[in-house]
């Protein structure tokens, strides 16, 4: 039976073109991808390839359904 996960993405626009995909709660999950849809899709593959790894080396799966989010918008001199 498959369970039901949600992760949180970070879309990071590149200069040179393209987005990089950060996913906050699984250390090091990152990739890339030329358009959003196409970073969207990237992200999915690499988290499904992460939770196999976590699976396979009997790591506890923690995702991002219980995570309260907030921007904090700073003014620094």
């Amino acid at each position: 039976m498959a369970s039901r996960y949600s992760f949180r993405i970070m879309l990071r626009p590149e200069p040179e073109g393209g987005y990089t995909v950060i996913v906050p709660s699984l250390p090091g999950c990152t990739t890339y991808g030329k358009t959003v849809d196409e970073a969207v899709s990237m992200a999915e593959d690499a988290i499904r390839a992460y939770l196999e790894s976590m699976k396979k080396h009997g790591e506890e799966i923690v995702d991002d359904s219980m995570t309260l989010e907030s921007v904090l918008n700073l003014e620094y001199a």
